[in-house]
């Protein structure tokens, strides 16, 4: 067999916007890799409480990526645990390199890669990461039960996941640089209604500070008088956003200039047949329910793609990628 395995359609990325376009690829009747080197769901894997899927009023995330995952490898989707470390787009086809040396052909490529916690960048964050400084909830809270944290931020996530830590800890502080929260009406309701979360306006954390057990302070500076304290805490879980997975992204590609990629309405780049999806895409907002819709789009408009390339003349692939095929 040829070294380089060819498929229609190859999805990198295993969040809820890459697993439906498993989904909807496999209805297509498309040969389907989707890589993914983590647990598939992606970040909804963090989320303790997802409320705003549509069919389910409450649902643990980590239950809604199993849901994911099993509906798409229902239909056969054949999902590979690796690395990508490379996307070279190509004519008639582009190809993809692996971690372990392998590549890998396909027609049509989505990327679902989604982003990564975005950082403070203040004094002590990278040091005290997995010593008291934590970007999940879900993942660490248990540690800090019957203790102090800080959450810093003010949007939905910030606030779901200090609700998610008034169960545990003795005392939350979410630090909002605002005067008002960004998060939905029903969370701001929610957490201004807990008798153990205190939310300190127009703050910002300037430092964090630990003694021989982690994380003990963090450094307060008001954003209007330039008042500046210390507020004694146990732990810090930051939520002030995301930022692009965009490493694989090709060179010359139409990008935001917050490192989004910007695409068409089909999703696809300006590079014909890849496509992106999800929290790599540029876009209005960022919800699960949305990168499912991006997931469906792109995967129906990489269908079309491969089977007008399928169709063309002009798609000469070599010996050793027919043979593949053949196979």
């Amino acid at each position: 067999m040829s070294e380089t395995e060819m498929y229609d359609l190859i999805i990198i990325g295993g969040g809820p916007g890459g697993l439906t376009a498993g989904i909807y690829a496999m209805r297509a009747a498309l040969k389907t890799l989707l890589i993914e080197m983590g647990s598939p769901g992606g970040q909804v894997n963090n989320s303790d409480s997802v409320e705003n899927w549509p069919g389910d009023e409450h649902i643990g995330g980590a239950e809604l990526s199993m849901k994911f995952s099993q509906h798409a490898q229902s239909y056969g989707l054949e999902i590979r645990s690796a690395e990508v470390t490379e996307l070279k787009p190509g004519q008639d086809y582009h190809t993809i390199k692996l971690a372990d040396g392998s590549t890998l052909g396909a027609y049509a490529v989505i990327l679902a890669t989604g982003g990564h916690p975005r950082k403070l960048k203040v004094p002590g964050e990278d040091q005290l990461y997995g010593q008291g400084v934590s970007y999940c909830a879900v993942c660490d809270g248990f540690f800090f039960r019957d203790k102090t944290v800080v959450v810093v931020g003010g949007g939905d996530a910030a606030v779901e996941e200090s609700l998610y830590l008034a169960k545990l800890a003795k005392q939350v502080y979410i630090v909002h640089r605002r005067d008002e929260l960004r998060a939905g009406a029903i969370l701001q309701q929610r957490i201004k209604a807990e008798c153990n979360v205190e939310i300190l306006w127009n703050s910002v954390v300037t430092a964090i500070k630990a003694d021989i057990s982690g994380v003990c302070a963090v450094d307060l500076k008001d954003t209007q008088t330039g008042e500046q304290r210390e507020l004694a805490t146990d732990g810090v879980f930051i939520f002030i956003g995301f930022e692009p997975n965009n490493k694989l992204v090709p060179a010359g590609t139409k990008m935001s200039a917050n490192g989004y990629v910007i695409t068409d309405d089909k999703c696809e780049t300006n590079n014909p047949g890849i496509f992106a999806i999800g929290d790599l895409r540029e876009k209005y907002a960022k919800q699960i329910i949305l990168a499912a819709a991006d997931g469906c789009t792109a995967a129906l408009a990489a269908s079309h793609y491969v089977e007008n390339l399928k169709a063309s003349d002009a798609c000469e692939m070599p010996e050793e990628i027919n043979d593949t095929l053949s196979n």
